[in-house]
């Protein structure tokens, strides 16, 4: 007879990882068993984040990124110092770079205090007082809460919290169907009570398998970081654009690392397969007709200004381009200094086929059999440990 596990998560990424976490705290005893495709934890997009802890003002109020970013930023940091692991609370500046900008700048600041965000609007001699590189417009908004950790250090933290509490692993073990509550695999069939799928890049195509999810699906964007390798002192704060609030994009920004290592990024571009990392690696035929009929429906419709966004992204694969941007936002800084692209990343954005518009908040779906965690894109690093305790009191321990 194969065991049968209270609980079977579907991925090691940052939301498997602390929805085991938060299941541990409220039930100790259960049993846990966490599959994952890769030899690792972190594979994908958690150990490809920017390592950035958001501070809660780019959302509406409304919003479960709104109601979980600024705990969630307390708590990775307290987890952080728990462990012994590294924080960067360097800050951030939001700057403009024209009067027309200004309008979207205080409406961050608007979204920022409904949601109890330590933030403010500074002039910009005061910006200049806490990053004398930066340029703005006139203001910018200060939040010095955000900050940088290390995303690797701390999903490999949570596994080894997570092994010595008894919860187990199986890598290199690739979902391949259910029958009912029987899971089967590459390694062969898994039982359990609940199944809960945290599949990041693989999750809408997960929870139709279970019934849910059918108006979504999973639209790959690419994200390169160019690293700074001149200094680690020519930018010592986050710097970041005014965004454009009808996408969940923040545009090209200066990071500082949780090691004060300097990047620009990350680009959007459209990706054409999932796993769309580099040249034709991990190609997949199917997905690249899937996704490429979504793209062309979006670009000849022009959904959520779709076409533009296309445009500008794919003119980040200039180099020169790409800095270009980030140069705006800094009064001097040498171009030749960005020499080496970090390993890119691929955001896992679910498009709601319906209304033909990205989705903005998280989503979760489910009953007492499965739970399905979709669209858990930025800041869904910082809020893991907040929103995965929701998604288990809400949704997994009923």
């Amino acid at each position: 007879m194969k065991q049968k596990y209270d609980f079977l998560i579907i991925g090691s990424g940052i939301i498997g990882l602390t929805i085991a976490h938060a299941i541990k705290r409220k039930e100790p005893m259960a049993s846990i068993l966490i599959i994952e495709k890769e030899k690792d934890v972190a594979c994908h997009a958690s150990g490809r984040n920017s390592g950035v802890l958001h501070a809660g003002f780019y959302y509406t109020a409304d919003s479960l990124k709104a109601k979980f970013t600024i705990a969630g930023n307390r708590l990775m940091k307290e987890y952080c110092r728990a462990k012994k692991l590294p924080i960067n609370e360097c800050g951030k500046l939001v700057v403009a770079s024209n009067a027309n900008e200004l309008t979207s700048l205080f409406e961050l600041e608007k979204r920022g205090k409904a949601n109890g965000s330590n933030i403010c609007i500074i002039s910009e001699k005061e910006a200049m007082t806490k990053e004398p590189n930066v340029r703005t417009h006139q203001y910018a908004l200060f939040s010095p809460e955000t900050a940088s950790i290390d995303p690797v250090a701390v999903c490999q933290s949570l596994k080894s919290d997570l092994k010595e509490s008894g919860v187990e692993f199986r890598f290199q073990t690739s979902y391949l169907a259910h029958d009912h509550n029987v899971v089967k695999t590459n390694q062969g069939e898994l039982s359990a009570t609940k199944i809960i799928n945290c599949a990041g890049l693989y999750a809408d195509k997960l929870a139709k398998d279970f019934g849910y999810g059918h108006q979504y699906t999973m639209i790959p964007f690419k994200g390169l970081y160019l690293k700074y390798t001149k200094n680690k002192t020519d930018v010592k704060m986050h710097i970041y654009p005014v965004p454009n609030l009808k996408n969940p994009f923040l545009g090209v920004h200066f990071t500082i690392t949780v090691r004060q290592e300097i990047k620009i990024g990350p680009t959007a571009i459209p990706a054409l397969w999932r796993e769309n990392y580099n040249g034709f690696d991990n190609f997949q035929i199917t997905e690249l007709i899937h996704i490429l009929n979504h793209e062309t429906r979006l670009y000849l419709t022009n959904a959520f200004g779709f076409r533009e966004l296309a445009h500008t992204e794919i003119k980040k694969y200039n180099k020169s381009y790409f800095i270009n941007l980030a140069l705006q936002m800094v009064q001097k800084i040498d171009p030749n200094g960005f020499t080496e692209f970090t390993s890119p990343g691929i955001r896992a954005q679910l498009l709601d086929t319906r209304e033909n518009r990205l989705v903005q908040d998280f989503i979760v779906e489910g009953d007492r059999d499965s739970v399905h965690v979709l669209n858990a894109v930025s800041p869904a690093f910082t809020c893991a440990f907040p929103f995965t305790e929701f998604v288990v009191n809400k949704y997994i321990l009923i």
